[in-house]
């Protein structure tokens, strides 16, 4: 079960927040009390990455919900937010439209969870607006600039794309295994990129515009981000899958910076943690969440 609640951001930009959850089971006697989430209980906002949607976090808000208020985010451009031709996407607006979800929502205290660009945005509003974070997980982003050749290397993958996919099998082939970025087959990464094609007339493309996902990228690969970390003073989990983007090195630094920073690894795990590895990903994950239950 998804349910769909429009929020709305900065310059006005609607943006689409879910709940994810499996209907109360009933019995003779009543629900059952395992899967009401009671009035009061913690929030948790979960912030997908560049080109992601909040159906990515499905699973993870599946059995959060069973003690939290758990709500993923559309953010702009991405998933079935607004994608305005001339909207900004800077790193502040990105910001401000968690700030406003979580103030919408009525989340606040939260727990912020992000993957990639959504952990940046996550730890950025935590050392913006610490009243309103309480705890903070971050899923392999890097705090270092990444450079230009790196934004040029984007570029040139998305022209890479055959656009438009004939089929969604297509779509699960070419991203799980033709794709030059694939060292080898990656049946997950196929499935990730499959949720983020909508049918047009001429076959299957992004619900996104590449265009908008450089410019939003283009707003962070030039600086670094240590500052910002250093800033964040709640509890704070930075986790990478082994084979990902986030480096063990520059992870174990990230967790040195952070005032109160933890870390964790997942093994036989890429660059989507949550997704290539959902049950490796909740242990390494909960034993933090426990903590932070009387933080």
């Amino acid at each position: 079960m998804a349910r769909r609640i429009d929020v709305t951001g900065t310059g006005g930009v609607r943006l689409a927040a879910w709940e994810f959850g499996d209907p109360p089971k009933t019995d003779p006697a009543g629900s059952d009390p395992a899967r009401d989430v009671p009035d009061g209980s913690p929030g948790v906002l979960l912030l997908h990455g560049l080109m992601g949607r909040a159906s990515h976090w499905a699973s993870t808000a599946r059995w959060l919900s069973g003690r939290y208020r758990a709500v993923a985010l559309d953010q702009r451009g991405h998933g079935r937010s607004d994608k305005p031709p001339q909207a900004s996407f800077t790193r502040d607006a990105y910001v401000d439209d968690a700030e406003a979800a979580l103030e919408q929502l009525g989340l606040a205290p939260v727990v912020l969870i992000g993957h990639a660009m959504g952990a940046l945005t996550a730890w950025q509003l935590a050392a913006k607006r610490p009243d309103l974070v309480r705890g903070l997980i971050i899923c392999d982003m890097r705090a270092s600039a990444l450079g230009a050749a790196s934004q040029r290397e984007w570029d040139q993958w998305f022209q890479s794309w055959p656009l438009p996919f004939a089929t969604l099998a297509d779509v699960r082939k070419w991203f799980g295994e033709d794709d030059p970025w694939v060292e080898r087959p990656n049946p997950a990464r196929g499935e990730f990129y499959a949720e983020v094609m909508a049918e047009s007339p001429d076959g299957w493309r992004p619900v996104f515009d590449p265009e908008q996902m450089l410019r939003s990228r283009e707003t962070w690969v030039f600086d670094a981000h240590w500052e910002e970390l250093a800033q964040v003073r709640c509890p704070a989990l930075v986790v990478r899958g082994l084979d990902g983007e986030l480096g063990r090195a520059e992870a174990q630094e990230m967790v040195r910076v952070l005032p109160r920073g933890q870390y964790a690894e997942v093994a036989d795990a890429g660059h989507l943690v949550h997704y290539d590895q959902p049950e490796a990903w909740r242990a390494a994950i909960e034993p933090f969440l426990d903590a932070l239950g009387g933080d």
